[in-house]
């Protein structure tokens, strides 16, 4: 191995790893931004704008995770030839958490317009799934089942 490869690699994890940080803790504000009572604008606002800074800070590390993965995978070859029925399990994954970010962006934008249709419960289901997801992605990379 390289040590290029392996720069790479830590750097990736380290990435993904905060990405998913962010991923984790949004839905934790979405949960109190439901709970807020209606009169309490000023609780509010100190939570949109926490959950504004946290949503861009995320999208920002999800680059970088991103491309350093696109490098593992094409330029390192990581997850080719026999035996490789993980990556494309991890791949399916990585698309889910993209999408999942991205919800997060829709969401974020119905507490803004006060549009919020969902219970503090409903959003605490949401929260656990991607702890769930990053589990199954790292189950993949590490035990590689298939």
């Amino acid at each position: 191995m390289s040590s290029g490869y392996l720069w790479v690699k830590a750097f990736h994890i380290v990435f993904v790893a905060s990405w998913f940080a962010g991923l984790f803790y949004l839905p934790r504000i979405f949960i109190n931004l439901a709970m807020v009572p209606s009169d309490s604008h000023a609780e509010r606002e100190r939570l949109l704008v926490m959950a504004r800074k946290l949503y861009r800070f995320a999208s920002l590390l999800m680059i970088p995770a991103l491309g350093l993965g696109l490098v593992l995978w094409l330029v390192y070859r990581v997850g080719f030839g026999p035996g490789s029925g993980w990556m494309h399990a991890k791949l399916l994954l990585v698309v889910g958490a993209i999408g999942y970010h991205h919800a997060c962006r829709g969401m974020l934008r119905s507490f803004e317009r006060m549009e919020n249709k969902r219970s503090h419960r409903w959003y605490r289901v949401f929260n656990e799934s991607a702890v769930l997801l990053f589990a199954a992605v790292v189950v993949l990379v590490v035990v590689k089942p298939f």
